[in-house]
């Protein structure tokens, strides 16, 4: 079976979040939410709760944010910080 770029939530303290999506992207996240229940064997009470891992593994794999981040850290603080 091919692997979901999402593993396993951990259980951190709950942050509150408010968001509004478009409805497709809405019915992709309860889908994929499902998905995800299936293959971990984990319940999702609240798909909304994919949507940090989702930013997070997102930045990670963004290869031009990490190069950019990095040179942000190379002298001058990254933008949005200290402005």
């Amino acid at each position: 079976m091919t692997k979901l770029k999402l593993g396993a939530l951990s259980d951190d303290k709950p942050v509150k979040l408010t968001v509004a999506l478009p409805a497709q992207i809405h019915r992709d996240l309860v889908a994929y939410a499902k998905v995800l229940e299936r293959q971990n064997g984990q319940t999702i009470a609240e798909p909304a709760k994919l949507i940090v891992p989702m930013v997070e593994r997102f930045m990670a794999t963004d290869r031009c944010f990490a190069k950019l981040r990095h040179q942000g850290t190379s002298g001058s603080s990254p933008p949005g910080k200290g402005e």
